[in-house]
C-alpha cells in the first residue's frame, strides 16, 4: 500500500500507460521539463523521453489537431489542457473532428484520444482558471466525458481512459489535486471507467456528484448524522454516458435525490440526471429532484468564489428542502 494524492496518481497511471504501450504519447503546453503547472506530468520526459512527452507550442487547436492525426496513424495520445478554460480554442477540432471521425467513416478509424483537462475553482484563480465546461461535451454524441474524484479512481480511470478507442474528455479536479489516499497498485480496479461508485450507503436521500464535489458531498452526509440523516453519496465518475441503472437503484432505495455540482445550474448535467430519474422513478420519488449548483453567471472573482461554489452548507439546505416535502 502507498499513499499518493490524486496528482500522483494520474502521474503514475500515465507512467504505467506508456510502460505498457509504446503507442502512447502526452502532449501539451509545458508537461516536459516543467511538468506541467500542477506537476502531473513530473519526470515522464526525462524517463520517456521529448518523442514521447511532448512540450508543444501554446496552440490548442493545434494540440488536439495533431493528436487526430497521431490518432489515424495508430498512436494514442494524451493531451493535457492546462487549464479548463483555456480548451475553447480547441474545440472546433474536439467536436468536429475527434467527436465525429468514427462515426463518419462508418466505424473505420478510430480516436483513442484522451484530453485532460484540470477543472472547477476553490484554487484562488483568474478569470478562465476555475470554469466546470463539462456539459458543452456531454453534450457531443461520440465523446465519453468522466471526472476521477480520488487519488485511486485518478490512476486506475486515467489508464481506462487511455485504453478505450473511443475519445474521452477526462476531467481532472484541481482542488483535489492534493487529497491523498491508500494505493494498492496489485488490486484490480474496483469498477469500469463508466460505472458509478456508491461511496456512501445511506436510506434517506441519495447525493449524487462528482470530481471536486465528491469530497463535499461526503462532508454533508457525515454531518447529516447529527439531524438523523443517513444520506447516500454516489460518485457518477462518468458525466456521458450516465451510469443509469446504479442511478436508478439508488433513488428507488432512498427515494429522494439532490445533485451537485460546481457548473452552473441551468442546463446543468443535474438538469439531464433530474429528468432521467424523474421519468423512470417518478412512482418511486417521495419529492422532486432537487439540484445545488453555481449560479448562472460567469465565474467570479477569486475573492467571491466561495459565494460562488457549493459548499456543505448549501448542500445541507438541498438536503433540508428534499426531506421537507
Amino acid at each position: 500500500m502507498t499513499k499518493i494524492t490524486l496528482g500522483k496518481g494520474i502521474n503514475l497511471g500515465l507512467r504505467h500507460a506508456m510502460e505498457n504501450d509504446p503507442k502512447v504519447v502526452i502532449m501539451g503546453e509545458d508537461i516536459g521539463k516543467l511538468g506541467g503547472v500542477f506537476r502531473v506530468t513530473e519526470g515522464l520526459q526525462k524517463d520517456f523521453g521529448e518523442d514521447r512527452v511532448i512540450d508543444t507550442p501554446l496552440a490548442e487547436s493545434g494540440i488536439i489537431g495533431t493528436a487526430v492525426g497521431l490518432a489515424l496513424r495508430g498512436y494514442r495520445p494524451v493531451c493535457e489542457i492546462q487549464f479548463d478554460g483555456f480548451v475553447f480554442p480547441a474545440y472546433d477540432q474536439i467536436i468536429n473532428q475527434v467527436a465525429k471521425m468514427h462515426y463518419r467513416s462508418m466505424g473505420k478509424l478510430k480516436m483513442p484520444i484522451v484530453i485532460r483537462i484540470p477543472f472547477g475553482g476553490g484554487i484562488g484563480a483568474v478569470e478562465h482558471h476555475s470554469e466546470s465546461p463539462e456539459t458543452l461535451f456531454a453534450h457531443v454524441a461520440g465523446l465519453k466525458v468522466v471526472a476521477c474524484g480520488d487519488p485511486v479512481d485518478a490512476y486506475w480511470m486515467i489508464q481506462q481512459a487511455i485504453a478505450s478507442d473511443d475519445p474521452v474528455v477526462f476531467f481532472e479536479p484541481k482542488r483535489r489535486y492534493h487529497e491523498k489516499a491508500e494505493l494498492d497498485e496489485t488490486v484490480p480496479p474496483a469498477y469500469p471507467l463508466h460505472k458509478a461508485k456508491v461511496v456512501r450507503e445511506g436510506t434517506d436521500a441519495t447525493l449524487f456528484c462528482y470530481g471536486p464535489m465528491v469530497k463535499t458531498c461526503v462532508q454533508a452526509a457525515e454531518a447529516a448524522v447529527e439531524d438523523g440523516r443517513n444520506l447516500e453519496v454516489i460518485d457518477l465518475r462518468t458525466i456521458s454516458p450516465l451510469d443509469l441503472p446504479t442511478i436508478f437503484e439508488s433513488v428507488k432505495k432512498t427515494r429522494r435525490a439532490v445533485v451537485v455540482h460546481e457548473a452552473p445550474l441551468s442546463l446543468g448535467p443535474g438538469s439531464e440526471l433530474a429528468a432521467r430519474v424523474t421519468e423512470e422513478c417518478f412512482y418511486h420519488l417521495e419529492a422532486p429532484v432537487l439540484r445545488v449548483a453555481g449560479y448562472d453567471t460567469p465565474y467570479p472573482p477569486s475573492r467571491m468564489e466561495e459565494e460562488y461554489l457549493p459548499d456543505l452548507d448549501r448542500v445541507l439546505d438541498g438536503v433540508d428542502k428534499v426531506m421537507g416535502y
